[in-house]
């Protein structure tokens, strides 16, 4: 318990620094698409000045070197933006593991509630308050990390062999898509349409590994409380009995009232949980 402790400490003292960065980053990532716009404007005056504007700044060579420029640009924003992508990995993954530290020292405790913990802090950010709940679907998170070029395409195409049958496929590509932009804005839902891919295709330990990989990307997001009860169902049909009740009870004390909860009681029957 002590070591526990003392890496969240460690934790702790060192992620403020990080969350700086991040925003640091953000600065850049504006600056260079500003300057990219600039590049822009000049190209077009030069062009609209017809051939005298190009032989008084130097010739065709003076276009080149502007492709030049904005070669560069797209380059440095790639890789801001996977700075930014390990940074927010980082913040993510220490948040995650403080907030599993307060839940365990909290059972251990016979005088702690766990129905009344709140919302663990960003590392690196101001405290919060507020207690754990689940954003709404498809609700827009105030801090959400912006996505990272083809971020977006990437998914839809992993997605897409989802929609079409390919579970095998599908698994593949959310699995690709995760380790290409780890601690994305989308990784929870890719984890979690993975765990649904897998579960499709048979792999039931797979989406069971895929749920709590979901889960633990983003334990107040809109997929947290579906993905531990998915998670709790899948330890039981692989006949982990205690881990698998322990799991769902987890649903109803993080996540009270939401839907996914509502389906604890019969998930627990079905199992045999007490």
């Amino acid at each position: 318990m002590r070591g526990l402790l003392l890496s969240a400490a460690v934790l702790m003292a060192g992620l403020p620094a990080a969350a700086q960065d991040a925003q640091t980053l953000a600065d850049i990532r504006s600056e260079l698409a500003a300057l990219a716009g600039q590049i822009q404007g000049l190209r077009q005056e030069l062009v609209g000045s017809g051939a005298n504007g190009l032989r008084a700044a130097g010739g065709a060579s003076a276009l080149e070197r502007m492709d030049t420029m904005e070669a560069a640009l797209s380059r440095l924003t790639s890789r801001t933006e996977a700075l930014e992508n390990r940074i927010n990995a980082v913040v993510s993954d220490g948040t995650n593991r403080i907030g599993d530290l307060e839940f365990r020292l909290c059972e251990l405790d016979a005088n702690c509630d766990i129905g009344a913990l709140g919302q663990t802090s960003v590392l690196g950010g101001a405290a919060s308050a507020n207690p754990v709940t689940a954003a709404a679907p498809n609700a827009t998170r105030a801090a959400a990390p912006s996505l990272a070029m083809n971020e977006q395409a990437d998914f839809d195409r992993a997605k897409a062999l989802m929609d079409g049958g390919d579970y095998v496929g599908a698994a593949a590509a959310f699995k690709t898509f995760n380790e290409t932009y780890p601690g994305g804005p989308l990784a929870a839902e890719a984890a979690f349409m993975r765990g649904d891919a897998l579960k499709a295709g048979g792999d039931t330990t797979g989406a069971a590994r895929a749920w709590l990989e979901s889960f633990n990307a983003d334990k107040t997001g809109a997929r947290a409380p579906e993905a531990l009860l998915k998670l709790g169902q899948a330890l039981g049909d692989i006949g982990q009995k205690p881990e698998a009740c322990a799991t769902l009870d987890a649903v109803t004390i993080r996540f009270p009232g939401t839907g996914p909860a509502g389906q604890v009681p019969g998930a627990k029957a079905a199992i045999g949980c007490p």
